[in-house]
C-alpha cells in the first residue's frame, strides 16, 4: 500500500484516473479537488505506484471517529482490475470493516468484490445503484467522443421562466442544513445533517430563495465534486425551479472550471426530464454506492 502525498504523485493520478474516464469519474472527481486545496481533507491510496491497479480515496483516520457515520466513513474507489482487487481492498490498513461506511464508485463491477469482503467481515452490505450523467461541458472537455446523437439526451419541454420578483438566486448558509436534510433521499437523520454541513461549509452551494427568505430550491456538491441534494420544497414544486437552479450551479461552477456531474435514481422521472433538459450526457456506466453495515 503506498500513500500518495505532495502536489507531484497527485497530479500524476489525476491524470492518469482522467485517461480511464468515465469509469473512473467519482475517483477523478475527488481527486480533482484534492488537487486544488483539498478542501474535505481525504488522502488517496494506491496499492503500488507509479503503475497502480487500484485507487482508494478516504478520510484522514482522525476524521473516521464516529464508528456509526458512514457519511464521513466514506470510500471512492477506481480500480483497472476490478475481478482481482479483494486483497488490497480487504486490508484494515485501507479500509476500516469494523465500522458503518459507505464505498462509492462508477464500476458496478466492483459488486461481487464488495459483496464477498461484506460476507468475510461478517457484515450486510446494500448495493444503490442510479444513472450516471455528465454536465455536457464536462463531457465535451473530458470526454469528446461521448459527445454525439447516441448519448445526449434531448427533450421537448421548455422550460417555465421564473419569477425574478418573487424568487432571488443565492447560496446556503450552513443553517439551511436542516432543510435540505429534510427531503434529502439519502438523509433525514443526525449523521446526514452534520455532513450537509459540513458540505455547504466547504463547496459553492446554490438556493433559490422563496418571498419570506426561505430557500425553496437549491443543490449542493459533495466531496468528490458530484452535483448532489438538490431539491424543492414540496409546495414550490411543478414550477420548474430545480431546472433554474442547476442551470445557475452549472454555470458557475463552469467559469470555475471543475468537471461537472451527477447521479440520478432509476425511477426519479422528473430529474430525467430536467437532465433532458439541460442537455446532460447520459455514462454508459453508473452510479454505485454499496452501504455496509458490520454485524
Amino acid at each position: 500500500m503506498f500513500y500518495l502525498q505532495g502536489s507531484q504523485m497527485l497530479q500524476l493520478l489525476e491524470n492518469s484516473l482522467r485517461k480511464h474516464l468515465p469509469e473512473s469519474l467519482k475517483a477523478y472527481g475527488t481527486v480533482f479537488h484534492m488537487n486544488r486545496g483539498n478542501p474535505f481533507k481525504v488522502k488517496a491510496l494506491v496499492d503500488k505506484w507509479p503503475d497502480f491497479n487500484t485507487v482508494v480515496i478516504r478520510p484522514e483516520e482522525q476524521d473516521m471517529v464516529d464508528d456509526l457515520d458512514h457519511y464521513i466513513n466514506t470510500y471512492i474507489i477506481y480500480s483497472k482490475d476490478p475481478m482481482n482487487c479483494q486483497k488490497f481492498l480487504g486490508s484494515s490498513e485501507v479500509i476500516n470493516w469494523k465500522q458503518h461506511l459507505q464505498i462509492q464508485s462508477s464500476q458496478s463491477s466492483l459488486d461481487k468484490v464488495i459483496e464477498h469482503l461484506g460476507a468475510i467481515n461478517l457484515g450486510k452490505v446494500k448495493h444503490t445503484q442510479c444513472f450516471l450523467y455528465m454536465i455536457f461541458d464536462t463531457a465535451k472537455k473530458l470526454l469528446p467522443s461521448l459527445v454525439d446523437t447516441k448519448n445526449l439526451v434531448h427533450s421537448s419541454d421548455k422550460p417555465k421562466p421564473i419569477n425574478k420578483e418573487m424568487f432571488k438566486f443565492t447560496s446556503l448558509d450552513v443553517p439551511h442544513a436542516a432543510l435540505v436534510n429534510s427531503i434529502w433521499h439519502f438523509g433525514g437523520n443526525e449523521r446526514s445533517q452534520k455532513f450537509i454541513e459540513r458540505c455547504i461549509h466547504t463547496f459553492p452551494s446554490f438556493c433559490i430563495m422563496g418571498p419570506d427568505g426561505t430557500p425553496v430550491s437549491w443543490s449542493l456538491m459533495d466531496h468528490t465534486g458530484e452535483l448532489r441534494m438538490g431539491g424543492t420544497l414540496p409546495q414550490y414544486r411543478s414550477q420548474g425551479l430545480i431546472y433554474h437552479i442547476a442551470r445557475h450551479q452549472i454555470h458557475t461552477l463552469g467559469n470555475l472550471g471543475f468537471p461537472m456531474y451527477a447521479h440520478v435514481d432509476k425511477s426519479n422521472f422528473t430529474m430525467h426530464r430536467v437532465s433532458a433538459m439541460l442537455v446532460h450526457v447520459r455514462m454508459p456506466c453508473d452510479w454505485n454506492q454499496w452501504n455496509y453495515v458490520p454485524l
